[in-house]
């Protein structure tokens, strides 16, 4: 779908009706405050907020809103979003009084000492969140790092954030259109689904609104009057619907509060792209909600509303007995209704409807009343623990900003521990995303599964209601591969920070053994040097300490006889410097892991003679002696040739590759597969190409243990009568 063309007059006038929202619904005054809060908070509880509102009038006299308003009416604004919502008195004066930190020269210790400490930290968290940092990416970054952060210590620190965003999104008109588009996108990126992560459903409907018409303001206009057209239409059926089920309800002896529901716009653009569908195609436009009494009632509401109308097979969910993962409660099903139109309806009862508008803030309206709603903070708790984990193990603000994102758009699979423990994984989830939601340890330490009693790949894709189990092993480490399929933002983070400490370990143990060798050639070795008087040469290359520079050498960003000739100078002022490399050669035993690979130009294999080089990020690359690469290295630069061996133990399997040309017959790939796995040869990868009408040539990529058993598996091969030519591939 094209970008819209910059109308500027239609987007002007869009923009206008946003503005003028705060104009249109009642104006934000104490007075209407008070009368909001004092039907559910105490006289003395509605006595401090009304404190908090003089004390932030008198700090913020003088100062005004772009919009030429006095200040003070934004602050008022975001207090009765959050008194709409319910919020309890503290919130209520930490909305009141969230920029008096920022704007005037009021302390964090003053605001403590006059009100509570509880409302001061509310008002240090969110007044912490608007630092500008050096790049607008950086800024995004930090300032969601430093919400989770916030987060952690008072739930309530995200609430008043978001309300304080709804209010400038409300009055967004003001502003430049570059500074619109900007703050439009920042809210639909992350303060929507933040909203939505926190279940706060009404706040997610309108951010997302009023975000895409600020963005889009020809789309949005476009779908509003193809629903308002088909409302017109669908008008009298809808009635006609609600009415024979709100009468078959009440011959049930189900008492209930029937009512149509339209979507909104941003969600009807959404499912109009990612389906690639037209405005007529979406059955679920208009629907019905059912309030009921209790969870008994929603399921025989249900019975009723099936036996009425026929339901539209798959299209049911029980969101009730399994909630969403921000704890959303509600039966789904879709009927075809009058005429055959389909019609989705939503049952739930009416702490379920406050719960799915307000969500996370709905714990404060209905947590005295029922015990299972304080499992919606543990929720959000959790979610924030697992940012705060996320958020250490990552190695900068754009990489959590990355795993954020993954986490903030969860299309959930529910899967089950082997004691029956529910676990909410985000789509396309695997058994490594499931082994760090159980635990960091439990998934650093992972080897293999089983689901369903069944022995399965860790890259498979889980479906909800299977039962998982991991098997671990203390001795295991997490694999780079699983990079590739793993998708919770948890999952990769805790991969790539393990990754990271491996990689560092072996760096430095590798940079050790190759300097070590570098300095045997004047006879000399790290334990004999002074590096309390070699500090210049730390600095000449950009490092610190003698662990930084051996990661640098191991990493192959630093030459270890480079680094040994200006040690050894440095620190003898009559050294003759060395200029060819003749140390011994440097021990290998597979299994090395992120700091030693193999060249798949040769595929050595152990027993293999061979030789190295470093390569910058990779470490130390092994190639077979007779490749043509390490020769024309060896042409090149002979010091950046490195003599190496095996040592006596092979550790691990190694990737070969062998060449065949072969009858072009039936089943010859399936025979020479079948070879392999009598020679207990793993195959990675098989290629064939025809070669002419007679012969076809096949390239083999295998995995075995040594050059003795690559032998092995070679002479098995040549044994079948089709196989006419049989080499080992290397270039």
């Amino acid at each position: 779908m094209k970008e819209d063309p910059p109308y500027e007059s239609y987007f002007q006038s869009q923009l206008a009706k946003a503005a003028s929202h705060d104009r249109v619904a009642a104006p934000a005054t104490i007075e209407r405050l008070t009368e909001s809060i004092s039907d559910y908070l105490t006289p003395d509880q509605t006595a401090c907020v009304v404190k908090a509102y003089s004390y932030a009038e008198a700090a913020h006299k003088g100062q005004s809103r772009r919009t030429g308003h006095a200040y003070i009416t934004h602050p008022l604004a975001v207090a009765q979003i959050l008194a709409d919502m319910r919020l309890d008195h503290e919130t209520l004066m930490a909305a009141l009084l969230h920029d008096v930190l920022e704007d005037t020269s009021i302390l964090k210790n003053t605001l403590g000492q006059m009100f509570t400490p509880a409302v001061a930290e509310i008002v240090d968290g969110v007044s912490k969140l608007k630092t500008i940092f050096r790049s607008r990416a950086e800024a995004q970054a930090e300032n969601f790092q430093k919400m989770a952060i916030a987060m952690s210590k008072d739930l309530r620190v995200i609430l008043v954030k978001l309300a304080d965003r709804l209010h400038n999104m409300r009055t967004l008109g003001i502003m430049s259109k570059e500074k619109r588009a900007r703050i439009a996108r920042e809210t639909l990126d992350f303060y929507a689904p933040i909203a939505n992560r926190f279940g706060m459903h009404k706040l997610k409907v309108e951010y997302e609104d009023l975000a895409f018409e600020c963005l889009y303001p020809l789309r949005a206009d476009r779908i509003r009057r193809a629903v308002n057209k088909t409302a017109g239409n669908r008008k009298e059926l809808m009635e006609e619907t609600r009415k024979s089920l709100v009468n078959a309800l009440e011959n049930a002896g189900i008492h209930a509060i029937v009512t149509a529901r339209e979507k909104h716009l941003y969600s009807i653009y959404m499912k109009m792209k990612n389906r690639k569908k037209s405005f007529s195609e979406i059955m679920d436009v208009f629907g019905l909600r059912v309030v009921v009494e209790s969870v008994d009632m929603c399921y025989r509401a249900l019975g009723v509303s099936h036996t009425l109308y026929k339901p539209l097979a798959g299209r049911f969910k029980d969101y009730i007995a399994i909630p969403k993962v921000n704890g959303y409660q509600s039966l789904h099903t879709t009927l075809f209704g009058m005429h055959g139109v389909p019609i989705e309806v939503q049952i739930r009862t009416e702490q379920m409807e406050g719960i799915a508008d307000n969500g996370l803030a709905g714990h404060w309206l209905y947590k005295s009343d029922d015990e299972s709603f304080d499992g919606n903070q543990m929720r959000a708790r959790q979610w924030i623990a697992d940012l705060l984990e996320i958020q250490r193990h990552a190695g900068n603000s754009l990489e959590f900003i990355e795993n954020l994102k993954i986490d903030l758009f969860p299309d959930e699979v529910y899967v089950f521990s082997p004691k029956g423990e529910i676990y909410e994984l985000s789509k396309g989830a695997c058994p490594i995303d499931f082994a760090y939601a159980v635990h960091t340890a439990v998934g650093n330490t992972c080897v293999s599964c089983r689901i369903d009693r069944r022995l399965e790949p860790l890259s498979v894709q889980l479906r909800s209601g299977q039962t998982v189990e991991i098997i671990t092993s203390n001795s295991a480490t997490p694999s780079p591969d699983w990079l590739s399929f793993a998708v919770s933002g948890k999952a990769r983070a805790g991969i790539r920070q393990t990754l990271k400490t491996q990689q560092t370990t072996q760096s430095i143990a590798l940079g050790r053994r190759l300097l070590n060798r570098s300095l045997a050639n004047s006879n000399s070795s790290i334990n004999r040097l002074d590096f309390r008087r070699l500090r210049k040469v730390f600095v000449k290359f950009g490092v610190r300490k003698l662990d930084q520079l051996l990661e640098e050498i191991g990493t192959g960003n630093l030459m270890a006889y480079v680094v040994a000739q200006h040690l050894l100078s440095a620190d003898n002022p009559d050294y003759q410097s060395v200029i060819v490399d003749k140390g011994g050669p440097v021990a290998i035993r597979g299994g090395e892991g992120l700091v030693v690979s193999y060249s798949r130009c040769c595929f050595p294999v152990h027993g293999d003679p061979i030789v190295g080089h470093m390569s910058p990020g990779k470490g130390f690359v092994i190639h077979i002696e007779t490749c043509n690469n390490a020769a024309e290295i060896r042409r090149r630069t002979p010091n950046e040739i490195i003599p190496s061996r095996w040592t006596s133990r092979s550790e691990g399997d190694y990737l070969a590759a062998l060449k065949l040309d072969v009858d072009r017959v039936q089943g010859i790939i399936a025979e020479l597969a079948s070879k392999l796995n009598t020679a207990d040869a793993g195959i990675e990868n098989i290629k064939v190409d025809e070669r002419d009408a007679e012969l076809s040539s096949v390239t083999i990529e295998l995995l075995v243990r040594n050059r003795t058993h690559l032998a092995r598996v070679m002479r098995k091969l040549r044994n079948i009568p089709q196989v006419h030519q049989l080499t080992r591939y290397i270039t």
